[in-house]
C-alpha cells in the first residue's frame, strides 16, 4: 500500500479548514457587519444573502473533507488496529465531525426560518430588538449560541488531526505498535494466571473437602 495519499489529505484539510473557517467569518463578519446596517429591517437580510451564497461552497467543503476522512479512515486502517491510541484518537474524530455536521444543519435550518422572516426590525443578526416578533426572536437567540457552537467543534477537529499527524511520526509509530502487541501479549498470560490460580483454589478446596469426609 502506497504511504503517500496527498489527494485524500488535501481534500480532508483544505475542506475541513473552510468549514472551519467560514463558520468562523460568518459570525464575526457576516453577522457582526450586517449589524452595522443603519437600517433595523435590512440586517437580516443582508446577512441571510451572505449565509446564502456562503451556503453551497461550505456544503463543497463538508463534502471534500468527508470523502478525505474516509479515504484515510480506510489506508489507515492497519495503524488504527495495530497501533495503540489511533483507535481511540479515530472514536474522538469520528464523534466531533458527527456533532459539527448536526449543528451545521441545525443552524442552516434555524438560519433559513430567520432569512424567510423578511426584514424584520433587530438590533443586531442575534439580538432581537423590542419590535422583533417572537418567533424571529427566539431564532435569532438560538442562532446566537450556533454560530459559535460550529467553528468550535471544527477547531477541535483541526487540534485533533494535529495529533493524528503526530501519531504519524516513525517513534510514534514504533512505540505505539509496541504498545499494542505488549498488551495483546499480556491479555494470553493474564488469563493463564487467573486460570492457574483457580486450579489452585479448585484443588484446594477438594483437599479440604476430602479431608471432612
Amino acid at each position: 500500500m502506497s504511504e503517500r495519499h496527498t489527494v485524500l489529505r488535501s481534500m480532508h484539510d483544505l475542506g475541513l479548514a473552510a468549514w472551519f473557517g467560514g463558520s468562523l467569518m460568518g459570525a464575526v463578519g457576516v453577522n457582526g457587519g450586517a449589524a452595522q446596517a443603519n437600517d433595523s429591517r435590512q440586517r437580516l437580510p443582508v446577512a441571510s444573502a451572505g449565509w446564502a451564497r456562503w451556503t453551497p461552497v461550505n456544503a463543497a467543503a463538508i463534502g471534500a473533507h468527508l470523502v478525505g476522512a474516509a479515504g484515510e479512515l480506510v489506508t489507515e486502517s492497519g495503524r488504527v488496529v495495530g497501533q495503540k491510541g489511533v483507535g481511540t484518537m479515530s472514536a474522538i474524530k469520528t464523534a466531533l465531525t458527527a456533532a459539527a455536521l448536526a449543528i451545521t444543519g441545525y443552524s442552516r435550518m434555524v438560519g433559513t426560518r430567520i432569512e424567510h422572516s423578511g426584514g424584520q426590525p433587530v438590533d443586531g443578526v442575534t439580538e432581537p430588538a423590542g419590535e422583533t416578533p417572537g418567533d424571529v426572536a427566539a431564532s435569532q437567540r438560538q442562532m446566537k449560541a450556533l454560530q459559535w457552537a460550529v467553528p468550535a467543534i471544527t477547531g477541535a477537529l483541526i487540534v485533533v488531526t494535529a495529533f493524528a499527524g503526530e501519531q504519524q511520526k516513525p517513534g510514534q509509530v514504533a512505540r505505539g505498535m509496541l504498545g499494542r502487541a505488549t498488551g495483546l501479549a499480556r491479555g494470553p498470560r493474564r488469563m493463564g494466571g487467573m486460570a492457574a490460580g483457580m486450579g489452585k483454589k479448585g484443588g484446594a478446596m477438594m483437599r479440604r473437602r476430602m479431608a471432612t469426609r
